[in-house]
């Protein structure tokens, strides 16, 4: 999964880049993801996540083993 946030599921967007001359053409608004290693201690063991930054500070504040309950029943992490 390329550029895709496994807690969030956050994705690139579409928009349009404007000139000065208000041309409009096509871009690309990408997350901003991380590669993170996480410590799951009821597992004890180590996973690697490619996390927006949105899913950093939501893990920060829950705890790991709550986000990623979330994660599964949302269906973004198949792990």
């Amino acid at each position: 999964m390329a550029r895709v946030c496994e807690i969030t599921g956050k994705r690139p967007r579409v928009g349009n880049k404007v000139s000065h001359a208000n041309n409009k053409t096509k871009r690309r608004f990408y997350p901003n993801l991380q590669t993170k290693k996480f410590f799951i201690p009821e597992e004890n063991k180590w996973i690697t996540l490619k996390l927006s930054t949105k899913a950093i500070k939501t893990i920060n504040k829950n705890g790991i083993t709550a986000v990623l309950k979330e994660a599964r029943e949302a269906g973004y992490l198949t792990k």
